[in-house]
This record gives structure tokens, C-alpha cells and sequence, in this order.
């Protein structure tokens, strides 16, 4: 074992390097993407077992470099006290209860829009091509193209219904923002594993970067967790990009904090794990 890394995190900073090594050097940086992210249901681009890949993909070099710093930082403390059979399993589930909290989070913005289009009458293939239109430039998704593209889509369907109108276009606009969502990324099992710590090392005490003040851990997680929260629901991010999946954050570290809370009612009965 490397000094300092437990062996179930060095494993899993290993496989997390090679990913994106993979993600940066093949198939001009979108193979990887197209067949490992998490896309959103609907899109045409999503595949079952992206549902466990995304985990281990990375937008960028300070996407991994924050994460994987986090995962030897806690993970390491966490696994040394837990074992590495519970270790996984809590990053796995962590992992697993963020992609359920953010396509919760998705899927409600989703239908929340399409009862501003019930009233075109468009056919369930109809709106599947009109919410994966590519509209895509760059890092941001065009209002412009995405027009573009829904007059051919329309176009080549024949549509006669209602008049689009600028109600409607825009429900259209956010159905397909949300399809053409990605999930990436480690931070949803890094948020159970910190929940995790937390509940291990209360009175530990943890500073941010940009806040560079003692906070003990029973303090310093819940308010993490609600900064998450805040920033999902009115769009202002605190301390992490504007694209953060700030759901995914809070499913993961709720995911922790319910395992570690039935371990610790449980470790003295039939039902306790062991290492």
C-alpha cells in the first residue's frame, strides 16, 4: 500500500486517472463521453450502465484533481475505520443514491415543462426528436439552434396542430436542457463518504479553501449539504462551477448518512457487516 492511501481508495484514484486519460486522449474527447457520462433518460445518447460509468469520469483536470484530493483525504480515514468491504459499498451507494436524487431533480423540471405543451397535441416520438435536438455549441446550449432545429423536426413531421407560441417554445427549450444534461463525475460518492466521516468524527475539525476557518465536522458537513441544497434551487453557486450537479451532491451525502445510521444502530446485532 502507498504511504497514507488505504487500498480500496488507491484503487479507486487509479481507476478514476485512467478513465479520463481515456476520456482526453480518445476519440477526440467525446468517445468517452458519449458512452460512459449520464445522460438524461429521454436523450438517445443514454445507456443503462451509465447509471454506474459516470462515476468514474471527470470533466477536467481540476474536476479530478478536487475529487480525487477528497477521496484520499476522507476515503482513507473512512476506509481505515470501516474496513473496505464496507468502504465500497457506502461509495457505491453514496454514488447510486446522487444519480437518483439529480434525475429526481431533472425529471421534475422535465414534466414540470411539458404541461405548457399538453395543449399542441404532439405525439410522444415527436417530442422525443424535439427534446434531442442537437442545440449544443460548445458549452452552451443555443436558443437559436434549437429553434432551428425544431422547424425542421416540425417541418418533416407535417405538424398542423396549435401555433407554437413563446410559452410553449420555451417549455420545449427547458425540456430539451434538460435532456441534453450530463451527469459526470465522483462527487456524489465523495459527498456520502464526507457524510460519513462526519458521523465517525464529529469534533474534527475542517476548513474550506476559501474559507480557511476551523469548523468542527458536525457542523461543517450539514452546512456543505444545505449550501447544496440552496444552490439547486435558486441557481447561485457558493463555491463550486455554476454546472455543478448540486442534487447529486445532496443525494450522496443523505445516501452516507443513512448507511453509517443504520450500521451504528446495528453493529451489535445480526445484521452488522463485517470487514
Amino acid at each position: 500500500m502507498i504511504r497514507g492511501i488505504t487500498d480500496t481508495v488507491k484503487h479507486l484514484i487509479i481507476i478514476n486517472v485512467i478513465v479520463f486519460i481515456g476520456r482526453m486522449t480518445l476519440g477526440g474527447g467525446n468517445l468517452f463521453m458519449e458512452w460512459l457520462a449520464l445522460y438524461f433518460p429521454q436523450s438517445d445518447l443514454f445507456k443503462p450502465w451509465q447509471i454506474f460509468t459516470h462515476m468514474f469520469m471527470h470533466a477536467n483536470l481540476m474536476h479530478i484533481g478536487f475529487n480525487m484530493f477528497a477521496l484520499w483525504m476522507f476515503g482513507t480515514a473512512v476506509e481505515t475505520q470501516l474496513g473496505s468491504k464496507k468502504f465500497l459499498f457506502l461509495y457505491i451507494s453514496a454514488g447510486l443514491g446522487a444519480v437518483l436524487f439529480q434525475l429526481g431533480y431533472y425529471y421534475f423540471d422535465y414534466y414540470t415543462a411539458y404541461q405548457h405543451i399538453s395543449e399542441l397535441g404532439l405525439s410522444s416520438d415527436l417530442i422525443h426528436s424535439i427534446v434531442n435536438v442537437n442545440a449544443i455549441e460548445g458549452n452552451y446550449i443555443k436558443p437559436e439552434l434549437f429553434r432551428n432545429g425544431l422547424v425542421e423536426v416540425l417541418t418533416e413531421a407535417k405538424y398542423s396542430g396549435p401555433q407554437i407560441d413563446t410559452n410553449s417554445f420555451s417549455a420545449l427549450f427547458d425540456m430539451n436542457k434538460v435532456t441534453s444534461s450530463t451527469m459526470v463525475g465522483a462527487s456524489g460518492c465523495i459527498m456520502g463518504i464526507l457524510a460519513a466521516f462526519g458521523m465517525m468524527n464529529p469534533e474534527a475539525k475542517l476548513m474550506m479553501i476559501f474559507l480557511p476557518i476551523p469548523i468542527k465536522a458536525k457542523y461543517f458537513i450539514p452546512g456543505i449539504i444545505i449550501l447544496d441544497v440552496i444552490s439547486a434551487i435558486t441557481g447561485q453557486s457558493f463555491f463550486s462551477p455554476s454546472n455543478t450537479a448540486y442534487m447529486a451532491h445532496v443525494g450522496g451525502a443523505i445516501t452516507g448518512f443513512l448507511i453509517m445510521w443504520y450500521w451504528k444502530k446495528t453493529q451489535f446485532n445480526k445484521n452488522r457487516w463485517d470487514r
